[in-house]
This record gives structure tokens, C-alpha cells and sequence, in this order.
């Protein structure tokens, strides 16, 4: 890989435009972009979450997860090529697993919150949701494999459940929603 990224400005996008993996050009608002701008935010908030020492466990998991947010951002800009398997659905799936096991069942909506590292993962959720609604934005428009949609829809469910553990693991109750509050 070398020097690849020698130069970071290449003035190709003052119009607009930016290139896909596979040199064509489109508008930076097309939903590709859109959905790979949103897939990157989200890797984004996954290291700030990295950030707040989650434990080995946990760094581990998130590490193999940016790995593979970063494959499918690749994916995302190169039409037609995949990156992100049923493996990769299947290994979110079996990490859910385990940390929900350890938590008690849920009977009501919980707000997000609590530590601050449980905060941001719920923050990583949300964003996680928004670039599964861009890929299926653009899934609606053009070829999205199956995994790449798949692989969003359980990652937000892992993040939710993440959150879950991490406040559990600090002592942290789950903050119910009550919809009579008063104001």
C-alpha cells in the first residue's frame, strides 16, 4: 500500500463531483455517497466509543466491526463488488447473543443514556439506523447486496444491546420511558 494517500487534496471535487472506486464520477449528494458519508459517521462514533476504554472484549468486537464498516463503505463505492458476507452478519449475530444473555429481558422502552461510553453507543445506534435507511435509499435505486443491508439492520441491534451491557456493567440501571411524566 505505500504511499498511497501522498496527496490529499486533488481539487477533482471542487465541482461537485467525486469519484467511485471503480473511476466514475458522480454528484456528491447522489444516495451512494450519501450512504457512504453516513457509513463512515458511523465508524466515526464507534471510535469515539473505542475511545472511552469499553474493555478488551468490547474493543475487540468494535475493532472487527470498524473493519468491516470500512468494507462496506468499499463495497458502497464500488458497484457490483462485495465485501461483507453472511459471515459477517452471522459473527454480529453471535456477539448480540452473548452480551444479551447477560442482560435482564426488557418489558419497556428504554431512553438512551446513562454512562457516557453507553451514551455514545447509543448515539453509534441511531447513527446506524440512518445509513441503513441511505443504503436502502439506494438499494432502491441500484444493486445493494443483501449482506451489506443485513449487516447494518444487526449492527444497530448490537449497538442497542451494547449499551444495555456497558451501563449494566457500571452499575447503571436501564433509564425507562414513562409516557405519563409530567412536564
Amino acid at each position: 500500500m505505500g504511499n498511497r494517500l501522498s496527496k490529499i487534496y486533488t481539487r477533482t471535487g471542487d465541482n461537485g463531483a467525486t469519484g467511485l472506486s471503480d473511476g466514475s464520477r458522480v454528484a456528491k449528494d447522489h444516495a451512494r455517497i450519501t450512504a457512504i458519508g453516513d457509513v463512515d459517521e458511523l465508524n466515526s462514533v464507534i471510535g469515539i466509543i473505542l475511545t472511552q476504554s469499553p474493555g478488551d472484549d468490547i474493543r475487540r468486537i468494535l475493532t472487527s466491526v470498524q473493519h468491516h464498516l470500512f468494507n462496506l463503505g468499499g463495497e458502497l463505492s464500488l458497484p457490483g463488488y462485495q465485501l461483507i458476507k453472511s459471515e459477517h452478519v452471522t459473527y454480529l449475530e453471535n456477539q448480540l447473543d452473548n452480551l444479551n444473555k447477560r442482560l435482564a429481558p426488557l418489558k419497556d422502552f428504554i431512553l438512551p443514556g446513562g454512562t457516557l461510553t453507553a451514551a455514545f453507543t447509543h448515539q453509534a445506534r441511531s447513527v446506524c439506523r440512518r445509513a441503513e435507511r441511505s443504503v436502502v435509499a439506494l438499494h432502491n435505486k441500484e444493486a445493494v447486496s443483501e449482506s451489506v443491508l443485513q449487516y447494518l439492520n444487526r449492527l444497530s441491534d448490537f449497538l442497542f444491546v451494547l449499551a444495555r451491557h456497558l451501563n449494566q456493567q457500571c452499575g447503571q440501571p436501564d433509564i425507562l420511558w414513562q409516557s405519563d411524566i409530567e412536564t
